[in-house]
This record gives C-alpha cells, structure tokens and sequence, in this order.
C-alpha cells in the first residue's frame, strides 16, 4: 500500500479524497460558461451550486470508503491506496456518522440554491427531485444492500450526474431557461467524467472481481474496457465539435488544447498495468477535464 494512515485527522483527509474534486465542479463551471456565453451569469449560483457539488462529492467519496469495506473490494489484497475504514483508523459508525452529515449538508446547500434559483413552485419541486436522486446515487453506489455499483451502472450514474444533469441543470438555475445546444458540452463532459470512473475500475479489476464487483471493466475485460476508455475521451472531444458548429462558437475550439493531455492518459491506461502505476492517472484525467472546461469556457466568452 503507498499510504500508511498514522491517525484520524489524516485518515480523514485521505478519505475525503480531495483529489476528484476538480472532477466534481467542472460540470458546474460549464453550465456557467455556457450561462455567461448567454448572458445570464448568477454568482450567487455558481457558488451555492459549487458548494453543494464539493459536499456531494465528499458524500460521495466517504460512502464509498464505507461500502467497499462492508462489501469486501477494500480488503487486504487490494492493490489501490488504502482507505479509511479499511486501515482501521476510522471506525463503521464513525464513518457512517460522517455520511448522514454531509447528506443533511448536501440537502441544505442544495435547497438554498434552489430558494435563490428558482420562483416556481413546479420547478422547485422538479429539482428537489433531482437533488435528492443525487443524494441517493452519492450514497448507494457501493454503500447499502444492493449497491448498483457492484452491478456495472456506475458510469450510467456518473455520466448522467457529472454530465447531462450537472451541466444541463446548472444552467438551467442561472438562465431558468433550457438550450438543446448544451446537450454537447454535457455529453462531453459526461464521457471524461465516466473515463475517471473507468481508469479507477480498471485498476481495482483484480480485488473487485474477488469481492464480487462487477464493474464495466470486470464485466468485458481489461483489453475492451481499454478500448471503452479511448471511446469515451474520443467522443466527449468530438461532441465539442458539434457543439461549436451548431453554434458557430469556433472559440470553444480553444478546449482541444487539452486532448494531448487526456490523449497521454488514454496511453498510461493502455500501457500499465499494475495499480500503483495507474493511481495517478485518475487525478491527470480529472485536472485534464477541468482544463478541458476553462479552455472552453475561455475560448467561447473571450474568442467567439
């Protein structure tokens, strides 16, 4: 294991994964470019919409420290970092506490964005349901009795939430209006988001398939889930092609500067093998994808 958790506050730290972050707001961050483009940019939005993200994600990232421990991918013979519960330096019901605390604090941020976002009833309680499936897939994921991570629908999740959802719904609460136009940017960001998911799965494939995971990558195999991974950076550069010519936004272009970055991962992925060399990955592919949305977001307000 590379990190060995001496105590709690460290532990803590580790669990909380600060790392996937970046990931996190970068679908937020799009939908307020894409606001911005439209002139109807809210700060206010932004930030409560960042807030509830990062508490989200924390979510999260502790549930899923908590299920793998319950449901067996973070025993010993895992290869990946260690995590919190697994270490034994974080207790099940400590842990657990953590999660019913950022579950009320991702209600609260979430309702508090909706209170400022949003005059309409319909529409309010429209997206209250949709933050609360949010709450549920940060929380079920791997955690509870039938986690539907462990059945391969992880990426339909992640591409949904980080993507369509994320970017779709953020603009929404800034312009209160929908563009169909945005759909690409969201598969875009969609599909970098999913290769995340995917670069993590394909390093823990040997311990999820010991404890029962049936991960895209344990389902079809290292070779296939390799080649999934390309198609996932391939298209999500290629829906920003669409995006710029339904738009004539030639300045979004500006975003391709990152794919030699995300083209380096895709390269990484194909070419290592065991998951102390393919860990760092996961963070290239997340800080990729938030260039990836600043370029754009610089390119289509500044050069378009």
């Amino acid at each position: 294991m590379q990190v060995t958790l001496q105590n709690k506050k460290q532990a803590w730290l580790h669990a909380l994964r600060l790392r996937t972050l970046p990931l996190a707001l970068s679908s937020i961050l799009m939908g307020s470019f894409l606001a911005a483009y439209h002139q109807a940019f809210r700060w206010e939005v932004l930030v409560l919409a960042a807030l509830t993200t990062i508490f989200l994600q924390v979510l999260s990232n502790l549930s899923n420290d908590y299920g793998d421990s319950v449901h067996g991918a973070d025993s010993s013979e895992r290869e990946g970092p260690v995590r919190a519960v697994q270490s034994g330096v974080i207790q099940l019901g400590e842990m657990k506490k953590a999660i019913i605390l950022l579950s009320i604090l991702s209600l609260i941020s979430g309702l508090l964005l909706l209170y400022i976002s949003l005059q309409d009833m319909k529409l309010f309680l429209l997206f209250l349901v949709f933050g609360l499936a949010a709450i549920w897939a940060a929380i079920t994921y791997t955690a509870g009795s039938n986690p539907y991570g462990y059945v391969g629908l992880g990426d339909i999740s992640v591409f949904v939430f980080f993507g369509l959802l994320g970017v779709a719904g953020s603009y929404f609460l800034h312009h209160i209006s929908f563009d169909t136009s945005i759909l690409w940017p969201a598969v875009s960001l969609g599909c970098f988001s999913t290769a995340v998911l995917n670069i993590n799965n394909i390093r823990d494939i040997e311990s999820d398939k010991k404890a029962g995971k049936r991960s895209i990558p344990v389902r079809i195999g290292r070779k296939k889930a390799v080649s999934y991974n390309w198609l996932l950076i391939i298209i999500g550069n290629l829906s920003l092609l669409g995006f710029a010519w339904a738009n004539q936004a030639w300045g979004s272009l500006l975003a391709l500067l990152a794919f030699p970055l995300m083209f380096k991962v895709g390269k990484a992925v194909q070419t290592k093998h065991s998951a102390s060399q393919l860990d760092p990955f996961l963070k290239k592919m997340a800080i990729s994808t938030l260039l990836w949305v600043i370029l754009f977001g610089t390119g289509l307000i500044f050069f378009t």
